[in-house]
């Protein structure tokens, strides 16, 4: 009888122990591919992480300094993130293999997240450099992004639209934002071109130190451009939103959006969409661009199908 009862206990506990061991939580790790320090991309993914890790349980999601927009892409296709920030028009390239993709296999496990806010090309020079129009950046040593960048695509297309190419510049920097502001304030350079949402900390920083014009692209010349790649619209940027600049800037954008991958588990994708809009003013409270992202805006501008986690969570609250 004894036997029989420490036998019946042995079951129970082993019961017990693998009962406890299914009760845990499997982690999932998120890795969230961002930008620079000193772009709009980090600080709003540092934001996204705190909230994923704050209301999505056994999420663990973390930011990841990367190269941008093209980089970011690579990083999804290889399955080396699991969201990351991305320009619209280098999304569109990515999936139809043109631009900076072209000659290379398309992307295809690209799905979309959301569409977040505009990122405004400003094209920054120092006031000593005399650079009052793009016209002006001939002959001029010029920062144009990273390598293969968003950046650098837009640089090169609206200088084409001004009939120039990187030969008429008097030397095209392949520089990041770091670098580019860094080089800007030490005047080794007379202008640098910024993809990124508005205000964006290295043109603050420079403008702190060092007298800077914020110059203008003509709405003639963005309409221009459209008619080659829709994808630019023409935005302003207010007058104040950096030291020394007293007026309203006439310029163009695109959209930055989210992105995952096609096989990313569809129910974590709806509840890192859902968390990421009930709890916007986490966002906010990172950086002003947060106010830009709203359900309103979602899927306006999207060149991508989305992932069904995410449609399931724009269905529910009605946003077509």
């Amino acid at each position: 009888m004894k036997k029989v009862i420490l036998i019946t206990l042995a079951i129970i506990l082993l019961v017990s122990i693998l009962t406890g061991c299914g009760a845990e939580t499997k982690e999932t790790y998120i890795s969230i591919a961002t930008g620079g320090p000193a772009g709009t991309y980090y600080p709003l993914g540092g934001a996204l992480a705190k909230i994923f890790n704050d209301n999505i349980e056994g999420v663990n999601a973390n930011v990841q300094s990367t190269g941008a927009s093209v980089e970011n892409v690579g990083l999804i296709a290889k399955g080396e993130a699991e969201i990351a920030f991305v320009q619209n028009d280098i999304t569109y390239y990515a999936i139809t293999g043109t631009e900076n993709f072209e000659g290379k296999e398309k992307v295809g496990n690209l799905r979309g997240m959301a569409m977040l806010y505009p990122e405004v090309v400003q094209v920054i020079a120092t006031e000593d450099s005399g650079i009052k129009t793009i016209g002006d950046l001939r002959g001029k040593r010029v920062a144009i992004g990273a390598p293969g960048s968003g950046v650098e695509a837009n640089a090169r297309q609206i200088l084409a639209i001004h009939g120039m190419t990187y030969d008429d510049l008097g030397k095209a920097d392949y520089l990041s934002f770091n670098e580019a502001a860094e080089q800007l304030k030490n005047k080794q350079i007379d202008a640098a071109f910024i993809t990124a949402g508005i205000p964006t900390s290295a043109v603050t920083e420079v403008a702190q130190t060092t007298k800077i014009v914020v110059v203008s692209i003509e709405s003639g010349k963005i309409d221009e451009l459209n008619k080659d790649y829709p994808f630019y619209t023409e935005v302003v940027i207010p007058a104040n939103t950096y030291g020394g600049q007293n007026s309203d800037i006439t310029t163009a954008a695109v959209m930055a959006m989210l992105v995952v991958p096609e096989d990313l588990d569809e129910d974590l994708v709806y509840k890192l969409t859902k968390q990421m809009f009930e709890n916007r003013q986490v966002i906010i409270d990172t950086h002003s661009r947060g106010n830009d992202i709203s359900l309103e805006t979602a899927l306006k501008g999207m060149p991508i199908e989305l992932h069904p986690g995410a449609k399931k969570y724009y269905d529910e609250m009605g946003v077509k």
